[in-house]
């Protein structure tokens, strides 16, 4: 019996069998339609709502513009009868809107990932015109192991995750690049990078030159924490491949001296004059291991390092807590219950520096969050123990 998910269908009288990948988790689908080049968008659009998957087997950059033209069809707004007199629906509250387009997100999302590719053992792609996506596969998957089947979406995200690694992220702050690997958070929002490169270093750092990155992800922090001079810097992550991202990142700064990463669910063993903590934003559920970057359910990172916060605080050390406010102007977590938390962790805010976001869909009116992206603020929260 194989150890992973495996996916079956029948082609040709034969029944086969093959690993299934699905970074989202998604068992395998139990109607599976062989397709080709004369499968016309509709009827692909048609059988993927009702829950059938198609595998292809035509031509592969056909496979990419029916994909797109699912896609339009996803977004098609359903048509609504006019209301018979009365005022106008009211727009639904913030957190209704969330978890609308949420939900939305997620019914697409499992859509447009019914149009599925096989791949051979070595990650080749044996259809028409298809790219050697045998790097960015392995890059996100591992070693090759045999046949498999994943969706065409799926590798889409994985040959743009390649080149985002190829390419990297400018960081002003450090004038160099950070080169995100799949699964782990690319820095592109800066505005958060820019508060840790500012904000005025803690007094107790010239008696020991010791920080704490807690969840480093690309190790970004840690870096910059290193770029200002601090000696050591502990990096911390439970996610295997953050770790390794970091580590990569790290080498390549040619920080490795300063910077140390540690496998750790938030901190590591001891106290440091300064801890930094980025946690996601959102306290939401995450619909994928990609989105536990974004999403905190029931904000349990924040909770956690708030309440061990103090005691890994150093006499006289400070805790930076990086945080939007989005939460706030969706309705999912209001100031009122962050400032508890701080309380009852037993710690006192004694300074906080701010910054607008800068990307694009702060300023998109037909975004569906437009009016929460537009109104949000990132918050350096500077962080001390009573």
């Amino acid at each position: 019996m194989s150890a992973f998910p495996q996916i079956r269908w029948q082609e040709g009288g034969v029944e086969h069998v093959a690993r299934w990948r699905s970074e989202s988790g998604l068992p395998p689908p139990i109607r599976v339609t062989v397709a080709d080049d004369t499968m016309t968008a509709d009827a692909a659009w048609r059988l993927a709502c009702e829950g059938g998957a198609l595998l292809w087997r035509g031509d592969f950059q056909n496979a990419r513009q029916l994909l797109q033209a699912m896609a339009r069809r996803s977004e098609r707004k359903p048509q609504r009868k006019a209301r018979q007199g009365g005022a106008a629906a009211a727009p639904p509250a913030p957190a209704d809107a969330f978890h609308r387009h949420r939900l939305a997100q997620s019914q697409r999302a499992r859509t447009l990932g019914m149009l599925l590719l096989p791949f051979d053992g070595d990650y080749g792609i044996p259809l028409r015109r298809a790219p050697d996506a045998r790097v960015a596969c392995a890059e996100a998957w591992g070693p090759a192991d045999g046949p498999c089947v994943a969706s065409l979406r799926e590798l889409l995200g994985l040959i743009g995750a390649h080149e985002w690694r190829k390419k990297g992220v400018a960081i002003p702050a450090l004038g160099a690049r950070i080169h995100p690997h799949y699964g782990v958070f690319s820095p592109v929002r800066g505005e958060y990078v820019e508060l840790v490169a500012e904000a005025p270093l803690p007094a107790a750092l010239a008696e020991s030159s010791l920080a704490f990155d807690i969840g480093t992800g690309t190790g970004v922090l840690a870096a910059v924490l290193a770029r200002r001079g601090i000696a050591r810097v502990l990096a911390t992550d439970q996610d295997p491949r953050a770790l390794a991202c970091a580590r990569a990142n790290i080498d390549r700064l040619g920080l490795g001296g300063q910077v140390e990463t540690v496998q750790a669910d938030l901190f590591p063993a001891g106290q440091a004059p300064l801890v930094v903590c980025n946690p996601p934003w959102v306290p939401a559920r995450p619909s994928s291991p990609v989105e536990y970057a974004v999403y905190d359910p029931e904000s349990r990172m924040l909770r956690g390092f708030l309440a061990g916060l103090a005691a890994h605080l150093a006499p006289g050390g400070e805790g930076w807590l990086i945080l939007s406010d989005l939460a706030e102007h969706l309705g999912l977590r209001p100031r009122a219950e962050l400032l508890a938390l701080i309380d009852a962790a037993g710690l006192t805010v004694f300074g906080r520096s701010d910054v607008r976001p800068r990307h694009p869909k702060a300023s998109d009116p037909g975004d569906p969050l437009h009016a929460a992206r537009a109104a949000e603020t990132t918050s350096l929260w500077r962080l001390a123990a009573r």
